[in-house]
């Protein structure tokens, strides 16, 4: 019977270890898939026709626009006023370009990753994170990015972007990501 054990402990061990390289050997299938479909070009309208030319939705071609420092879409942070859940003016070209690449690629998810800086209790913080997604996720979905897409979440003031006690690790503090599946 102990020898039976330890035949089943091997196989299910050899099982999950062919499992794990077959999952790795599909992620360097994408990043081939990326290499051969070539360079996008930055534009989100461009991003839709990597899409319908058999890319899947989030395959690493359409989100290497993402990485592109010269597209507005690598702005992946709304900041936010103190005691704030109101978005500033000045980031909602950016809200709807990044609305308007999750319309172009429907099978893209993100998560919006709402923050706060220490000052208030872990409660109220958590609340206001929530609150700071839940502004973005409207204005996404006004400009045209499907509900279910964004997945707004609070993790409140436990994820600081800077850690300090004053206004410039605050400011940094009070923000939303826009987290792409990679």
């Amino acid at each position: 019977m102990n020898n039976a054990l330890r035949i089943l402990a091997v196989v299910a061990g050899l099982v999950l270890l062919s499992a794990c390289g077959t999952m790795g050997d599909s992620k360097e299938g994408d990043e081939g898939a990326e290499g051969a479909a070539g360079g996008a070009s930055g534009s989100a309208t461009d991003q839709g026709s990597a899409q319908s030319s058999g890319m899947q939705p989030g395959g690493s071609a359409v989100l290497k626009v993402l990485d592109d420092p010269a597209n507005i879409l690598s702005n992946q942070i709304i900041y936010f006023d103190f005691d704030s859940s109101a978005v500033k003016p000045e980031s909602m070209e950016l809200l709807s370009a990044h609305a308007t690449f999750l319309a172009e690629n429907p099978g893209l998810r993100i998560r919006l990753e709402g923050h706060a800086d220490e000052r208030g209790s872990r409660e109220y913080n958590l609340g206001l994170g929530e609150r700071r997604a839940q502004s973005v996720e409207r204005i996404m979905v006004l400009n045209g990015a499907a509900a279910s897409q964004l997945e707004p979440i609070s993790f409140g003031e436990e994820r600081p972007a800077a850690l300090g006690h004053d206004e410039s690790a605050w400011w940094q503090n009070r923000r939303v990501e826009l987290i792409y599946p990679r």
